[in-house]
């Protein structure tokens, strides 16, 4: 009898659809459990206000930027690294679960990484989404925490670790020790604002218009947090602000750096106060251990340098960085009692 329980158990295991949620701002990840990542899309709806209906999302929503008719919006349903529009981001997760997930039963447990700033209403909110896409137990974990237990930290003993995670919303800082986090802040300067800033310098300085997708494209491609050795030039295409007429320029990297240099100093000044915040005990370790990071900031050129600069410590930036969150989070929904003491307590479950 045993031996047919345990049978139909496993069967169970492998029909139920699990799943872990890095719901970002930028991009959205869903780790299936005991499969890994099987979605990595960008967080955009494409969003039809005449009929009240999503017609597209993710990579195919993204397409469609900057080249629909006027009833079709493209949307971000998240802002700041939470829940800005309910109904489309209920819509989107719908959209995505379905995408993840190949089996016909709906998502049993799913696991959500929030930023650790995250207020009750915003909590609920991410709550009564998952419920609404079908979810049955919905279980949340800090973005800082995730991140820790994605690039191989043991977030159980007492040493202490310094985590920043500079995602798109939100740039979380925190220090973990036993399964918890003793100081975090969390500040929604972060990829998004630096794309931002880029758009308005060379609309204020050069009186060139461009758009979103080619902000972020040259912040990848020359953005940077110090001076290079040999800065890089790029050529953008946009529309000159004052004729109307479409041109393209070159700039550099020294140009985006100086536009992007003012996000980049408040990520600098959050680690700074986090650590004057944390305990004497746990700086020892902080000085044996250093700084971790991860999120797709991390990969800005020179970042990891200036903070190592600024803070006098080790700094080394995570082997998959864009990756570090949802891997955490998909080590979380694969031993699920295992790893309850790092969930975000709730009285709901």
């Amino acid at each position: 009898m045993s031996k047919i329980f345990s049978k139909s158990l496993s069967v169970f295991n492998i029909l139920s659809n699990d799943i872990a949620i890095d719901l970002g701002t930028a991009n959205t990840l869903i780790w299936k459990k005991g499969e890994g990542v099987k979605l990595n899309e960008p967080s955009v709806v494409a969003f039809d206000y005449a009929n009240k209906s999503i017609i597209a999302v993710g990579f195919e929503a993204q397409a469609m930027i900057g080249k629909t008719h006027r009833s079709i919006k493209i949307v971000k349903p998240l802002r700041d690294g939470v829940i800005a529009d309910f109904e489309i981001a209920e819509g989107m997760m719908r959209a995505f679960i379905r995408k993840a997930t190949t089996t016909w039963q709906a998502a049993r447990r799913i696991v959500v990484c929030v930023p650790s700033g995250i207020t009750e209403v915003e909590r609920r909110a991410i709550r009564d989404s998952c419920e609404h896409a079908g979810a049955r137990e919905v279980y949340l974990i800090a973005e800082p925490m995730a991140a820790a237990i994605g690039v191989g930290l043991n977030v159980n003993d007492s040493n202490g670790n310094v985590i920043v995670d500079i995602g798109g919303g939100t740039t979380e800082v925190a220090v973990i020790t036993y399964s918890s986090i003793v100081k975090a802040r969390s500040i929604r300067d972060a990829g998004d604002e630096m794309t931002e800033s880029i758009i308005r310098y060379f609309q204020e300085k050069h009186n060139f218009l461009i758009g979103e997708r080619t902000a972020e494209t040259v912040k990848h491609q020359v953005g940077s947090a110090l001076p290079l050795e040999k800065e890089i030039e790029v050529e953008i295409k946009g529309r000159d602000k004052i004729s109307g007429i479409p041109k393209r320029i070159h700039t550099n990297s020294k140009e985006v750096r100086e536009a992007i240099i003012g996000t980049v100093n408040k990520i600098v000044e959050t680690i700074i106060q986090l650590l004057d915040e944390t305990p004497p005990e746990l700086s020892a370790d902080i000085l044996d251990r250093g700084i971790i990071l991860t999120g797709g900031g991390a990969n800005l050129i020179g970042l990891d340098e200036l903070i190592k600069r600024k803070t006098q410590l080790a700094v080394a930036v995570a082997e998959e960085p864009l990756t570090s969150v949802i891997n955490g989070t998909g080590r979380v929904i694969d031993k699920l009692s295992e790893h309850s003491n790092v969930l975000i307590k709730s009285n709901r479950y």
